[in-house]
C-alpha cells in the first residue's frame, strides 16, 4: 500500500478549481479529484500551523495535548509523566507510527518541525528531509526532492510520504519568472467594496490589518517583491487576492509533476492520494488580510480530497468533520493494524487514545455524514473557541490580540461565507445554543483528559501574558496609530488591555 499525504499549507478550499472556484489556480489537484471523495466541511480543530498539525498528527484535540500556541509552555506537547516508556505517544501512535506499523516506509518532506521546534512532529518517521529555509523555500525545491525520493524508492510496495509546501503561505514568493497569470482575470468573488474596506482601515487594528499588512507596521518585504505591504484600494485588495492564487498555483504546478512521475512509474491509480492543509487565509474576512489569525470559518476551513483505489471517484461528501479524525479514518481503512510492541514500558503500556472519530464510510460509499457540531479553537494570535453548526458559526472572543473584536460574533457561513455582518444580537437563541455547545466539549474534554491535566491551555496562553504573535506589541503599536491619525483606536485599545498596555515584555 503507497499513501501520499500532500500537505498544503495555507490553503483555502474555495480558491481550488475543484471546490467551485473560476480561476484555474489547480488543474492538477481538480485532476485528481476526479477519481477521489472532496469533503465539503473539513476543519482543523485547533488553529494555525502548529496547533493544527499537532491535531493532524496525534488525533488529539490541543485541549488536551496542551499544544494550542506558537510559543511559551504551550507550544509545547504535555509531558506524559511516570506512564512513558522508551517511547512515546508520538513513537508508538501518532499518524506516521501507526503506518509504520501497517508495515510501510515512513518519509516526511517537511521544514515544518524545524520552522516550530516541534520535534515531536518527526516521531514515527523512519526518513525526515529538510530543505533547512524554515517555511521560506519554493514548491519546487520540495518536489524536487519528493521526486528524487520517489525515483530511489520505487521497488518498494509500501510506504506513507508527507510532502509539504508552503508557497500560499506569507511572504508570497512565488519566482518572478512565473509570471503574473491572474493580472487581467477579474476577481470570481467581488464581494470586497470601498464602504467595507474603509470600515476595515478606519475600525479593524491589529497585526495583518488593512493598513499593516504584514504585521503592525506597513514595512516593506524587500526580499519578497509579491508581498503586498497595505490594502489601501481595490486594486491592492486584487493584487493581494491575484498573488494569493499564484502562490496556490505555483503549489499545485510542482505537484502536478509528482503526479506525473506516479503515472510514470504505473503506480498513480494503486497510490492513496490524500490532499489537505493546515489551515485557511483570511483575505480581508472579519478585516483580517494575509493572515490566518482567528478560529473563524475562513482559518479553520481546510480542504480534504481522498483519492482511495476501488472507492467512489468525482463524489462529495458534506458533513462535519476534523482533521483529528484522519487518523483513526486511515486504521479503519487500513484495518489489521499489529499493536505495538515494546518490552520495556513503565507501568502498563498506554493504550491509544483517539479525540477522532474515524469517517471511513464516507470514503468507501462516497456518501454524507459526521458530527453534529465541532469547537475550533485559535490562540496563537487570538484565544477565541468557536462552534461551527448548521449553517452557523459562533466565535466566542477571550483575547482580541488587539483587534477589537466583539466578544461574541456569530455569521451565517452558507449566506455570508465571508463573514461580513456579525448577527449575533439579531440571534440570540443561536448564539446561546453555540455556547451551549461549546460549554459542554470544555466540560466533557476537561474531565475526560488523557493526560490527567486539568488546566485549559487556553486560559493558560492567557495567564503568560496572551497570544504569543501580539505579546510586547502594544505600546509601540498604540504609538504608531497616533502617528498615522487612528488615535482614537489607540486609546481604545490601551482602555481594553491596561494592564498589558503598561508591561513591558
Amino acid at each position: 500500500m503507497r499513501i501520499l499525504y500532500v500537505d498544503i499549507d495555507t490553503i483555502r478550499p474555495d480558491h481550488l478549481g475543484c471546490y467551485g472556484y473560476t480561476r484555474n489556480t489547480s488543474p492538477n489537484i481538480d485532476k485528481v479529484a476526479q477519481e477521489a471523495v472532496r469533503f465539503n466541511d473539513y476543519y482543523c480543530s485547533d488553529a494555525p500551523c502548529l496547533p493544527s498539525r499537532a491535531a493532524l498528527a496525534t488525533g488529539r484535540f490541543g485541549i488536551h495535548t496542551g499544544c494550542v500556541g506558537h510559543g511559551g509552555i504551550n507550544a509545547e506537547m504535555r509531558p506524559e509523566g511516570k506512564e512513558r516508556g522508551m517511547a512515546d505517544f508520538n513513537g508508538r501512535y501518532n499518524l506516521p507510527a501507526v503506518m509504520r506499523r501497517a508495515g510501510m516506509k515512513t518519509a516526511s518532506i517537511s521544514s515544518f518541525a524545524d520552522r516550530h521546534a516541534a520535534w515531536w512532529f518527526n516521531g514515527g518517521f523512519d526518513e525526515t528531509y529538510n530543505i533547512g529555509k524554515r517555511g521560506l523555500e519554493l514548491g519546487d525545491e520540495v518536489i524536487d526532492l519528493a521526486l528524487d525520493w520517489l525515483q530511489r524508492k520505487e521497488s518498494i510496495k509500501d510506504w506513507f510520504l508527507h510532502v509539504h509546501v508552503w508557497d500560499p503561505h506569507i511572504p508570497y514568493r512565488t519566482p518572478e519568472e512565473f509570471g503574473k497569470p491572474f493580472e487581467n482575470s477579474p476577481l470570481p468573488d467581488p464581494w470586497m467594496n470601498e464602504e467595507l474596506l474603509a470600515q476595515h482601515r478606519n475600525s479593524k487594528p491589529g497585526a495583518h490589518s488593512a493598513c499593516e499588512v504584514n504585521g503592525y507596521t506597513p514595512a516593506e518585504d524587500i526580499a519578497h517583491p509579491r508581498q503586498i505591504t497595505e490594502i489601501k484600494d481595490l486594486s491592492d485588495f486584487k493584487t493581494m487576492i491575484d498573488e494569493y492564487d499564484t502562490g496556490v498555483l505555483f503549489a499545485d504546478y510542482n505537484l502536478g509533476k509528482m503526479f506525473d512521475l506516479l503515472r510514470e512509474q504505473k503506480i498513480y491509480d494503486e497510490t492513496i492520494i490524500i490532499i489537505s492543509g493546515d489551515h485557511g487565509e483570511c483575505l480581508g474576512e472579519k478585516g483580517a488580510y494575509c493572515e490566518h489569525g482567528e478560529a473563524d470559518y475562513i482559518t479553520t476551513h481546510i480542504p480534504l480530497i481522498i483519492k482511495w483505489p476501488g472507492c467512489p471517484q468525482n463524489v462529495e461528501s458534506n458533513g462535519l468533520h476534523y482533521n483529528v479524525d484522519l487518523l483513526p479514518t486511515l486504521i479503519d481503512m487500513i484495518g489489521n493494524i499489529p499493536p505495538f510492541k515494546c518490552n520495556r514500558v513503565v507501568g502498563k503500556p498506554n493504550p491509544a487514545v483517539y479525540d477522532g472519530e474515524s469517517f471511513a464510510p464516507c470514503i468507501k460509499e462516497g456518501k454524507n455524514g459526521g458530527r453534529e457540531f465541532l469547537v475550533v479553537s485559535q490562540c496563537a494570535h487570538v484565544c477565541q473557541r468557536a462552534v461551527r453548526f448548521d449553517n452557523w458559526i459562533y466565535i466566542r472572543t477571550y483575547h482580541d490580540g488587539y483587534h477589537l473584536s466583539e466578544a461574541d460574533e456569530l455569521f451565517d457561513v452558507e449566506k455570508d461565507p465571508h463573514e461580513i455582518t456579525n448577527v449575533a444580537s439579531l440571534y440570540k437563541d443561536v448564539c446561546w445554543h453555540g455556547a451551549w455547545y461549546l460549554e459542554h466539549w470544555v466540560a466533557d474534554n476537561m474531565l475526560s483528559n488523557i493526560y490527567n491535566y486539568h488546566e485549559d491551555p487556553l486560559w493558560s496562553v492567557i495567564a503568560e501574558g496572551g497570544p504569543f504573535h501580539c505579546r510586547g506589541y502594544l505600546q509601540n503599536y498604540c504609538t504608531h496609530l497616533e502617528e498615522t491619525g487612528r488615535g482614537n483606536l489607540a486609546k481604545e485599545l490601551s482602555e481594553k488591555h491596561p494592564e498589558e498596555f503598561r508591561v513591558s515584555y
